[in-house]
């Protein structure tokens, strides 16, 4: 039977060779041609209009057919207005791609956005480009420099939308680690919020990425103040910054931060629109793995300072529905724990409104 097996080997692989260019041929002679166009929910110059027209740019590489690609910039709602357009709008048939805000999938298992009206499990979901921590910062100027002036003064902190993760993350440290951070919401994107700071309407912010606010670390850290990262481990190169995970005081403050750390680490997620054919989807994944080990891809990401730590879509598909799937009785916990309490909208913008 061995021996039978071993004979049949080489006419099993003939076989399947010859039918993989039949296979592939449909989506080649689809994607020949076309434009990719890649949705960015928030303005130019931001983390997400920067990481969504890097892949862009190289992940049409690996696609056959040879596509073009385009970044339409679609800020609004903090990203529901780009997922609505994919979601309900934009052509089903893989030549729609766009990065998620990072907050959806918590605010889905929690009931917290009521107009989030799309069901993240009929997505389908390409890949995470970075599962990187979420980094509150204050100014050097800032009279708030460590996590314990947090807990004694009152300190503005710039935020997108009041449903913000930088939002969400304010209201968790004030109502379970005893901060007083006062959230100003309504700043269209990261460059934005750091002017606010540079203005002195706030003393702080957060981001993913802390690697593009200078140009080493050292500069970094001269200009700014970093208090709390949350994620699953400790950023590497800043260790030294207070990990939200080991700030636990009891197995329900654990599963409540833990939750958060894993909500936080879905960073820079690319999805395409629920109905696409599974060939197409299947090629998108394909191509976007490829991108992520891509040395040129990797370069320019590098030049950028932009983290990188790939997740594959099946998995990420997977951390989604497990956050779904979340117990009742935990939600109900995180969702307490998160309720904000100090906010405002910043000039010009209109109270209660949710804004990118």
């Amino acid at each position: 039977m061995i021996m039978l097996r071993l004979r049949l080997l080489p006419v099993l692989m003939v076989a399947i060779l010859a039918a993989a260019p039949a296979a592939a041929e449909p989506v080649a002679d689809f994607y020949r041609g076309k434009q990719i166009r890649i949705y960015v929910r928030a303005a130019p110059g931001g983390n997400y209009d920067i990481y969504s027209r890097l892949i862009g740019r190289h992940i049409v590489r690996f696609l056959p057919g040879n596509p073009s690609v385009l970044p339409v910039n679609m800020p609004g709602g903090g990203g529901l207005v780009a997922l609505n357009y994919v979601a309900n709008v934009a052509p089903r048939d893989g030549t729609v791609l766009t990065m998620i805000t990072q907050s959806f999938p918590m605010d889905q298992a929690l009931g917290l956005n009521r107009t989030l009206k799309v069901d993240l499990r009929t997505l389908n979901w390409i890949g995470n480009m970075s599962d990187t921590n979420e980094f509150f910062f204050t100014a050097a100027s800032s009279p708030t420099k460590t996590l314990q002036d947090a807990r004694r003064r009152e300190t503005p902190v710039a935020a997108t939308g009041a449903g913000s993760i930088m939002t969400q993350l304010a209201a968790l440290y004030n109502n379970m680690l005893g901060t007083r951070f006062k959230v100003i919401y309504g700043y269209p994107s990261g460059p934005d919020m750091t002017l606010a700071m540079e203005r002195g309407e706030v003393e702080g912010r957060s981001t993913s990425n802390p690697q593009v606010l200078g140009a080493s670390k050292a500069e970094v850290v001269a200009k700014y103040n970093f208090l709390i990262q949350a994620g699953l481990r400790k950023l590497p190169g800043y260790e030294e910054v207070p990990l939200l995970r080991e700030l636990a005081g009891g197995a329900d403050q654990q599963a409540v931060f833990d939750f958060i750390s894993r909500a936080v680490v879905v960073a820079r997620p690319i999805v395409t629109n629920p109905d696409v054919p599974p060939e197409r989807v299947a090629m998108l994944r394909r191509a976007f793995d490829a991108t992520m080990a891509d040395a040129d891809f990797i370069r320019e990401a590098q030049l950028q300072g932009l983290e990188i730590s790939p997740t594959g879509g099946q998995e990420l598909a997977k951390i989604i529905a497990d956050m779904l799937d979340t117990p009742p009785a935990v939600l109900a916990k995180i969702a307490k724990a998160i309720e904000i309490k100090s906010a405002e909208p910043a000039k010009g913008v209109r109270p209660g409104a949710v804004v990118e």
